[in-house]
């Protein structure tokens, strides 16, 4: 199957469709956490050979900008890794957001911490309201890894080219976010295996025959 032919433009659209309630879901729930509105841009679609996916994800970045990601990696019939990505100085202004103060009697190495942890419950949010939506929309359940923190000077080291198969073909699931009143904003991708896409072909169908 060739990479054009993997998924087609009209289960693109359903796709879609299911990304946007998944992603709504997602900024729903972080906004009930920390009471503050979280806007999305319309999720965006793309099919990735596996070998170019850091490129891929290095071009979405601010060259030069340092960054981190919250990666986690989910299984099930949808499957697949997850990546949230922020911009510099994100991790202090979330801290802000969940109610912690920082002040001058914290250790820089305590900071580190706080805002590591930060990073990771707000991912963890995210990223397991996006990926469990998408899974109930779908009829699947998954399982989910710890969240992992990779903190990079430079967007082109942090993600490994050897963390993806180079015989597969990814699909893309992307959104752009932003925090009202603050500015935090960042980009969150799905990565779903090509072991899943027979599936999720087949998913995206019965997702369709209900409304026919």
């Amino acid at each position: 199957m060739t990479q054009e032919k993997l998924i087609t433009e009209e289960e693109t659209d359903i796709l879609q469709e299911i990304m946007n309630i998944a992603f709504g879901k997602a900024a729903a729930d972080l906004a009930e956490i920390i009471n503050i509105f979280v806007q999305l841009s319309v999720p965006m679609i793309a099919l990735v050979k596996a070998v170019d996916l850091p490129d891929y994800l290095k071009h979405e970045m601010k060259s030069g900008q340092r960054i981190s990601i919250i990666e986690q990696n989910f299984w099930g019939e949808f499957k697949g890794s997850a990546f949230l990505v922020f911009q510099s100085g994100a991790g202090k202004e979330l801290i802000s957001l969940l109610g912690s103060d920082l002040d001058s009697s914290f250790e820089a190495e305590s900071v580190e911490v706080l805002e590591r942890e930060t990073l990771m419950e707000v991912g963890n949010i995210l990223i397991g309201a996006c990926v469990g939506k998408v899974a109930e929309l779908l009829q699947d359940v998954v399982t989910y890894s710890p969240p992992r923190v990779i903190v990079e000077n430079n967007p082109n080291d942090a993600i490994p080219q050897s963390l993806f198969d180079p015989s597969y073909t990814a699909i893309v699931l992307k959104t752009l976010f932003c925090f009202n009143e603050r500015d935090v904003n960042g980009l969150l991708f799905l990565v779903t295996s090509q072991e899943s896409i027979g599936w999720l072909k087949q998913a995206l169908s019965a997702f369709m025959e209900q409304y026919e």
